[in-house]
């Protein structure tokens, strides 16, 4: 199960940081780090001291120019965020995130990316908007801020725990087939489809959107659905898309 968790990072600014949360994540037993986009470099004296011996999973980690390309092939995406939105997303504890994953790790093409953002001002809203989820550790309301290694430390932690909990525990994986869910980028590649048949109906007007793709981004999202489910949703925007040319004079 840990195995299949990745820890993503955008934007990090300070190396220190990327050298604390490799060793938050190595205590914890997980080894997958992708970092987007950074703002320092990540190899330096002072990550590797800040690493404490986990230094190799500075050296592994993968570097993205995007959040998308990042999470590519995950099927679980989970932003942690501190500040409420003006469009509510699914919201979750580290231990109900916990709670979740190995059942969301059991079928074999399982990934989850665990996803914090920036030290001066987190995630975007954009960014949010491609989680599956949202997850929020209840710190103290006068004194909220956490520093990015603490917050990795806290959700790892949770992640061990479940974990040790399975252990022992015989589970069989899901052969990937129709039931896989699907992974991040066919969802994208679907919300990007969606928005072209919208329009070719002229039911969403990009120059006045009111939220719309928003909203059926968090109603996909929350429904997570599967690969054969995503081939049947893109075949009736094609047959949709398809009746709208014949449509036009």
């Amino acid at each position: 199960m840990l195995e299949r968790i990745r820890i993503v990072l955008i934007g990090t600014s300070h190396p220190g940081n990327i050298g604390g949360v490799a060793r938050a994540m190595h205590n914890m037993g997980l080894a997958d780090l992708a970092l987007v986009a950074p703002r320092c470099e990540v190899i330096t004296q002072d990550s590797i001291s800040r690493a404490s011996g986990a230094d190799h999973l500075l050296h592994q980690a993968t570097v993205h120019p995007t959040l998308e390309d990042a999470v590519a092939d995950c099927t679980l995406a989970v932003g942690a965020s501190a500040r409420s939105r003006t469009l509510p997303w699914p919201m979750i504890s580290p231990r109900e995130l916990a709670e979740r994953l190995p059942s969301e790790c059991q079928p074999q093409n399982a990934r989850v990316a665990l996803v914090f953002g920036r030290e001066d001002s987190g995630l975007t809203n954009a960014e949010l908007q491609r989680c599956h989820a949202h997850v929020h550790i209840p710190t103290n309301a006068d004194f909220s801020s956490l520093n990015l290694a603490a917050a990795v430390q806290v959700i790892a932690y949770e992640c061990r725990m479940a974990w040790l909990s399975q252990e022992g525990t015989a589970s069989t994986a899901q052969e990937e087939g129709d039931d896989a869910l699907a992974t991040h980028v066919e969802l994208e590649r679907y919300f990007e489809h969606l928005e072209r048949a919208l329009i070719a109906i002229e039911f969403h007007d990009p120059a006045q959107p009111r939220q719309l793709m928003a909203r059926l981004r968090r109603l996909y999202l929350r429904a997570r659905p599967e690969k054969m489910e995503m081939n049947i949703l893109r075949g009736i925007l094609s047959a949709t898309e398809k009746a709208a040319d014949q449509r036009q004079p």
